[in-house]
């Protein structure tokens, strides 16, 4: 490589907008590795249709569907609030973000983008909800795309901070019961749960004690928050997952404990996202089924969930969609002035 090429190459680094020469050093790594985590996306996502498939044809969904009218009106309008207090709380994120970078926007737009792209993210999955429809919306309302970018990235830290923390502590103190046969014992969910709280303290104690403030990745520059926001990121996490354990737990059969439904829900959570299918369709099912098969029977446990996805997924997906098409008629004859740019430091 010539001086020339290389006093070119050391300048892109330095604006961070470094351009892979070849194929081996593109952003997804050596071609090797990313052929191997295709075809084990593939196998995985085989093997969990496979399953699926399989399990679908055992359930006689009718009896299931006469579980479902058989909840209350009471257990119906306590699901929906549950249900309506999660997604406000979760709308609530992005203004930790709009706390954190500094933008103008106000705290009504913010929340109803965060509202909006969460709901098409549970559905859709995250390339739709958590990345282009935050970026659309959010680029409509006059925000730079690397302001977009650290919102986005603190809102999505929130969330699974407060995941990380929360199954830390339920892993721990009262970890998911399995069905017999399983070698996954009591002592192994407790080692997970302690490595896990861990990682959440790691975090909080490098807010805290951390003298470097901002870190280079990828040619962007992260900026550490501060112990407040950092605390305020786990609480509220955390506080959304517990929201969504009481929505189950008020569907489900009495005899199944509160610290169980959440403990399964978190991790029916992480199997969702390892599968990558929206919505985790199948997957939820199958995990909350196995796992509380000693305290509800199949049918009960699925038409919990079946009333659960409606309630949290479908009905706020509709309104997310009428919502969305106000905020675009909007945001073409309104425009926010932009955001500042972000002060000098790292």
């Amino acid at each position: 490589m010539s001086a020339r090429a290389r006093a070119a190459r050391r300048a892109r680094r330095q604006r961070g907008q470094l351009v892979a020469p070849s194929t081996s050093q593109h952003s997804g790594g050596p071609a090797w590795r990313r052929w191997i985590k295709r075809v084990g996306g593939t196998v995985f996502f085989c093997g969990v249709a496979f399953l699926l498939v399989r399990e679908a044809r055992s359930i006689a969904w009718h009896e299931v569907l006469a579980a479902a009218r058989a909840y209350t009106g009471p257990q119906l309008l306590g699901a929906a609030a549950l249900a309506a207090a999660s997604l406000t709380l979760y709308s609530c994120f992005d203004l930790l973000g709009r706390h954190y970078t500094g933008h103008r926007l106000g705290a009504a737009p913010v929340m109803a983008v965060t509202a909006i792209s969460y709901v098409f993210n549970l559905n859709l999955g995250s390339l739709v909800g958590a990345l282009a429809l935050r970026f659309r919306l959010y680029s409509r309302l006059g925000l730079r795309y690397g302001v977009i970018a650290r919102v986005v990235s603190l809102s999505m830290l929130t969330n699974w901070l407060g995941y990380v923390l929360l199954a830390g502590a339920v892993f721990t103190l009262q970890p998911p019961g399995l069905p017999p046969g399983w070698r996954f014992s009591p002592a192994a969910w407790q080692y997970l749960g302690v490595a896990l709280l861990a990682l959440g303290a790691a975090y909080l104690l490098l807010c805290a004690c951390s003298r470097r403030r901002c870190f280079h990745l990828r040619g962007h520059d992260l900026q550490l928050p501060g112990l407040k926001l950092a605390v305020l990121q786990s609480a509220m996490g955390a506080a959304n997952w517990l929201l969504m354990g009481g929505i189950l737990f008020m569907l489900l059969p009495g005899a199944v404990p509160y610290p169980t439904v959440v403990g399964v829900l978190l991790v029916a959570a992480a199997a969702g996202a390892l599968a990558h299918i929206p919505a985790g369709l199948g997957v939820l099912e199958a995990v909350f089924v196995t796992l509380l098969s000693g305290y509800a029977s199949k049918n009960d446990v699925l038409a919990a969930l079946v009333v659960y996805r409606l309630v949290y997924y479908l009905v706020p997906l509709a309104l997310a969609a009428l919502a969305y098409v106000a905020a675009e008629a909007l945001t073409r004859s309104t425009r926010a002035p932009p955001a500042p740019t972000p002060p000098p430091g790292c």
